[in-house]
């Protein structure tokens, strides 16, 4: 039994990945792009392979500051600051799946409230939202919501509600209006404005 109390040290994922390479600079390229491991050989990166990933398109968008992407899933907008360890506009928008409108029991992505996220460069969400009515008297309901559902997952949130352009039942998803069917709701039934 040692008298020391303090715990050796340990070797790290980055001591592991430059004693795998044999080269300081390509570990460091490796830690900051996985991706790039793909090109590995016993003596570190292979220089064609490094030189080829640094001229093409980065297909990860790890190599973009800024991006903007319209989902497949609902057309929302999402802007993102693209760097590793933060939360993106798609983490923020599955998130956002979580909080679920009190009066009708479906999250506010498949109901079509979400009109854009956007993440700026300190990694702060600005969600940019609507409700069914400007008179809901539950916004600060879905606020909180909000809050819990992102805590930990984004530094700061903010909500920019907005009234333009006005919700409509036409915003629901596919998967919104399966949801709603489900809970009894018949659509063929519904007005047409």
């Amino acid at each position: 039994m040692s008298d020391n109390l303090v715990p050796e040290p340990r070797n790290t994922v980055f001591d592991s990945v430059q004693k795998a390479l044999g080269d300081e600079q390509a570990a460091r390229r490796v830690m900051l792009n996985p991706a790039l491991a793909k090109g590995l050989s016993g003596t570190g990166l292979q220089q064609e392979d490094t030189a080829a990933a640094a001229s093409t398109e980065h297909a990860c968008q790890c190599g973009r500051q800024d991006a903007k992407e319209t989902a497949d899933d609902g057309g929302i907008p999402l802007t993102y600051v693209d760097e590793i360890g933060r939360a993106t506009a798609a983490d923020v928008r599955e998130a956002l799946h979580q909080v679920i409108d009190p009066e009708l029991g479906i999250d506010v992505i498949d109901l079509g409230l979400v009109y854009g996220i956007e993440i700026d460069a300190l990694g702060r969400a600005i969600i940019t939202m609507t409700l069914t009515t400007p008179a809901c008297p539950l916004t600060d309901l879905i606020e909180d919501e909000c809050a819990a559902t992102l805590a930990g997952l984004v530094e700061e949130f903010r909500i920019d509600w907005t009234w333009q352009p006005r919700w409509t039942m036409d915003m629901i998803t596919p998967e919104g209006r399966d949801q709603l069917a489900a809970l009894g709701f018949n659509f063929d039934a519904m007005p047409k404005y």
